[in-house]
């Protein structure tokens, strides 16, 4: 073990040697660089594999600690190396050997990087030492930023105010390390307030001033390490603002002139690189860290500071006088630039992306801030946003005039912003003399450049003006949203460019919901013809849009479905097999599909197109193409859910067997989680028919249990099994007879699924497959409780012990109105019965809060949570407790006096009495269900809106009528 310990220290002074070898090198230079380059990088995994025995990567022998000190002091030396990148590479090795020995084991680390920071005459020093400072500073914790502030800062400032002799990528990097800082005493400020305003005081002022002035300079065009720069101060000032904003607001009075020069010229430069495309925005473009160097950057930054300033009580006035010109320029931060425009013209795919997706973007930022400025100001804001938009718009209409042909890019932008506005605008704070001027704005953005010529000629604006007509629904009358429709209507049919086909699918798939059947019904063969079309010649993200419409035309044409039917089934067909291991376009086109199925006459032509195709694919489902086996049932789910019972038994006929195979055979994990839901649909669609379709119920049901122990195999991994809590929850629902008998194997099953599982959301479906057969028990939980505990579970005295060790930890987990009513209320009933067993029982607790301050991603490793222990009835009271207290709130929130808890009916519960397995038996102090039900409805009416497919499975419980 000695030999290979020396072995390590001569490979790392080799590896040091190459990384600093570059000027004595008799290579060609670039070839001496890589190598040196090279160097470095086996050099940090070097520090990875074999100097912490704790680290995931370790790898034997480990370095000797005497061994250690050396190659810390030579790494230290080799920090002022004049090559960048040699430079990074070294201080990334620095900064990976400091997250380990840092300051236990290395007390003079930070002293000597102090003191290399401070030596003005070695720049390269300074370089080294600041990056290694930057890659610490990620992760400095709450005991040492005290004592580090008041040292380093002073270092830092001398950097960033000695411009003559470092440069703005070294000021830039200074300036990141003071944000770090920032942060973390920000983070601080909440647990200590004064001790973190302390720090921040002494240094405020003279921060404030150079800030300043940096920014008091107009902003230059071509400059990304200038832009860098007051990147980086506008992310300390953001932090100022966010956590210390009564400690600030004083100082901040002298950067407000110099902030607004920032603004204006900003958007001076924006205007002429991004937008005109006349100067280099650099976009795209990286420094040696990897940090992006371009004016799109620099400007989301200003942006998101100018949020965190509108957003705050504190400061929101002091730009209050100035909030028009605020809107007024963020209106010219929207615009397309020039890149956009280019990408977008060759691919309408990312044009949808794009705007459907809310990339990271100046346009996002803007809309952001005008959101916030309508919420913070209320109707001051939206007059602001009112003004600024008819100032753009009159200067757009000069542009125009004049023959600038950028003029439709702030047109398009002004109504892009005022769209995204369209709630707010809507409000009651929009005032009478707002609102007429309102309704006028919308109808000058929207009906001027609306031509044959602005389709041709400006597509994106005109795309623009068709997405936007359903935002503003409220603000004009019906005849012009139908010329809109109907606009709309002839767009997708015509040759027209892509933006503005786009801007018509977006306006149509709003707006057909609420056309009038009269107004469409003339037009809808024509639509239909015209989507069917588009849909052979889009792809990826413009398919999903089109698909949207088509799905949209459908519901709004009900009776004129069934005669297009047989035209539009098969291409959506052949669109989902053609992108059926997409699982966003084939679930589009399934939903395309069930729109289609519920049209009135078409459920019949639908399943006879779609069960000779799937058929043959489910009975011999080995060598079809990828995600084909799984999509078919996906596809037959489809039709199986809420259909009547001869399509239930057609597709039984042809599709059951298959399906019980495939759960049987199958190793596949989409085709195990779809099949599971199928034959939950299956269960649940024909109910106790289903055991006599085949002639055998017998074997039926026999079929169905073998389909479910594959399910809860252990050794099937948990991902296939992700849904097999849905099937027991219909078994349980829809055969209660059959169950009964195979409970206690069934049981012992879950629980043995349970503790295989890996997947926190399959395990909580089990819980609730528990919590439903405690209420399917009543009256006789106790039976229930004493069954659990004849079952085993690794590791636990019991069933019993185990489940509800998991269910009281999981219980704030549970997602969904079903799960947490059913959940909750059976932790009532369970506790009710008074059984000796939850005063026996231990289960976690609370979580221990550290006393050690604030947790870093270090600290977390060394340090895991740690919990209190408490016996089983006291955490279920305190769950019930917060429960009661959720439900308080509810109930005080709401306007009526009259709670939830007077409007209860009164009613007994309906049992599964095929469940009970002892008649007769009472808990004593049992809550009354009408009790529960209280409990339950306020999780109902909070939840709305939840998973479509858990709403269709828990429908037909019996719970959801009483609870």
């Amino acid at each position: 073990m000695l030999t290979a310990r020396r072995f390590l220290l001569a490979v790392f002074v080799v590896l040091l040697i190459i990384c600093t070898s570059f000027s004595c090198s008799c290579f060609h230079q670039l070839e001496a660089l890589t190598h040196c380059y090279l160097g470095a990088v086996l050099l940090k995994q070097f520090i990875k594999k074999h100097w912490h025995e704790d680290e995931d990567s370790f790898e034997h022998p480990v370095v000797a600690t005497d061994e250690k000190e050396v190659i810390r002091r030579l790494l230290l030396l080799s920090l002022d190396d004049p090559h960048r990148k040699i430079c990074t590479a070294i201080s990334v090795a620095v900064a990976c050997i400091a997250q380990y020995d840092w300051p236990d084991y290395w007390p003079d680390f930070l002293p000597f990087l102090l003191k290399l920071v401070s030596d003005s005459a070695n720049v390269n020093g300074v370089h080294g030492a600041l990056k290694c400072l930057a890659l610490l500073s990620v992760d400095l914790d709450d005991k040492v930023v005290p004592t580090l502030v008041p040292t380093l800062l002073p270092c830092l400032h001398s950097i960033v105010s000695s411009s003559q002799i470092f440069d703005k990528s070294l000021r830039a990097k200074a300036l990141s390390i003071v944000y770090s800082c920032a942060s973390m005493l920000g983070t601080m400020s909440g647990v200590y307030k004064k001790e973190t305003t302390a720090l921040i005081l002494p240094m405020l002022k003279l921060w404030m001033e150079q800030f300043s002035l940096i920014l008091d300079q107009p902003l230059p065009s071509e400059d990304p390490d200038d832009w860098s720069m007051r990147t980086e101060v506008l992310k300390c000032l953001n932090q100022f603002v966010q956590y210390f904003p009564r400690v600030i607001v004083k100082e901040f009075m002298m950067i407000l002139a110099p902030f607004w020069q920032t603004i204006v010229s900003s958007l001076n430069v924006y205007e002429k690189s991004s937008v005109g495309g006349m100067e280099d925005s650099f976009e795209g473009r990286y420094d040696s860290d990897g940090a992006e160097r371009s004016l799109e950057t620099f400007v989301i930054q200003l942006l998101e500071f100018l949020l965190t300033i509108v957003g705050s009580a504190t400061f929101s006035e002091v730009v209050a006088n100035n909030v028009q010109e605020l809107v007024y320029c963020t209106f010219g931060f929207l615009q397309m630039t020039e890149q956009q425009v280019h990408l977008w013209s060759l691919d309408a795919n990312q044009y949808v992306a794009d705007e459907d997706d809310n990339t990271y973007s100046c346009r996002v930022s803007g809309v952001l801030l005008l959101e916030e400025v309508a919420n913070s100001y209320g109707g001051r804001g939206i007059k602001a946003v009112i003004d600024a938009a008819w100032r753009r718009l009159r200067e757009s209409q000069q542009q125009k005039i004049e023959g600038d042909k950028f003029w439709w890019r702030i047109r398009e932008a002004v109504i892009y912003g005022v769209a995204s506005l369209s709630e707010q605008l809507g409000g009651s704070e929009v005032l009478e003399a707002d609102r007429l001027g309102l309704k006028n704005l919308v109808a000058q953005m929207l009906t001027e450049d609306m031509g044959e010529t602005g389709a041709h000629g400006n597509p994106f604006l005109y795309g623009r003006i068709f997405a936007s007509v359903p935002m503003f629904s409220s603000l004009i009358n019906p005849e012009v949203t139908e010329h809109f429709l109907y606009a709309a209507i002839n767009a997708v049919g015509t040759d027209v460019p892509p933006p503005v086909i786009i801007g018509a699918c977006r306006a149509l798939s709003h707006l057909l919901p609420e056309a009038h059947k009269e107004v469409i019904q003339p037009h809808l063969i024509r639509l239909f013809s015209s989507l069917t079309v588009l849909l052979k010649q889009a792809s990826e993200d413009t398919l999903h849009l089109v698909l949207d419409t088509l799905q949209a035309a459908v519901k709004a044409g009900q009776e004129a479905s069934v005669t297009v039917e047989p035209v539009i089934s098969p291409i959506i067909l052949t669109t989902w097999a053609s992108y059926v291991s997409d699982p966003f376009i084939s679930v589009d086109a399934i939903e395309v599909l069930e729109a289609i199925k519920n049209a009135p006459g078409c459920i019949w032509p639908l399943v006879s197109r779609i069960l000779p195709f799937v058929g043959p694919i489910l009975t011999k489902p080995t060598g079809q193409p990828e995600g084909l086996v799984a999509g078919s049932l996906d596809l037959v789910t489809m039709l199986l859910k809420n259909s009547p019972s001869d399509v239930v038994k057609a597709l039984y006929d042809v599709c059951f067997d298959p399906v019980i195979r495939i759960v049987l055979q199958s190793d596949d994990h989409s085709e195990l989680q779809n099949a599971t839901e199928c034959l939950a649909t299956f269960v649940s669609g024909a109910r106790q028919e289903l055991l006599t379709w085949g002639g055998d119920p017998r074997f039926a049901m026999r079929s169905l249990l073998d389909a479910l122990s594959r399910l809860l195999d252990p050794d099937v991994e948990s991902s296939g099994s992700f849904f097999v809590g849905k099937f027991i929850l219909q078994l349980i629902l829809h055969m209660p007879s059959q169950l009964v008998q195979h409970l206690q194997d069934l049981v012992a099953a879950v629980v043995k699924r349970m503790q295989s599982c890996e997947i926190a959301g399959m395990k909580n479906s089990l819980l609730l497959v528990i919590a439903r057969l405690v209420h399917a028990s009543s009256p006789n939980v106790v039976q229930f409780i004493e069954m659990l505990m004849t079952i085993s579970a690794d590791g636990y005295e019991n069933a019993f012990v185990y489940i509800m060790s998991e269910w009281v930890k999981l219980q704030g987990e549970m997602q969904g109105a079903y799960q947490i009513k059913v959940t909750t209320t059976a932790l009532a009933l369970l506790l009710s019965t008074r059984h000796i067993q939850f005063a026996r029982v231990n289960v976690q607790g609370d979580l221990i809060k550290s006393t050690a301050g604030i947790t870093t991603r270090s600290k977390a490793k060394l340090t895991p949570e740690r919990w209190t222990v408490m016996p089983l009835h006291a955490k279920i009271l305190g769950l019930l407790a917060d429960v009661m207290i959720e439900i308080r709130e509810q109930v005080f929130d709401g306007d009526d006096e009259d709670s939830d808890w007077e409007e209860i009916e009164a009613g007994d519960v309906e049992t599964d009495q095929s469940l009970v397995f002892v008649a007769g038996a009472k808990s004593l102090g049992r809550p009354t269900f009408e009790e529960l039900a209280a409990m339950a409805k306020v999780f109902d009416e909070n939840q709305k809106g939840d998973d479509g497919d858990d709403d269709f499975f828990s429908s037909a419980d019996p719970l959801n009528e009483v609870l």
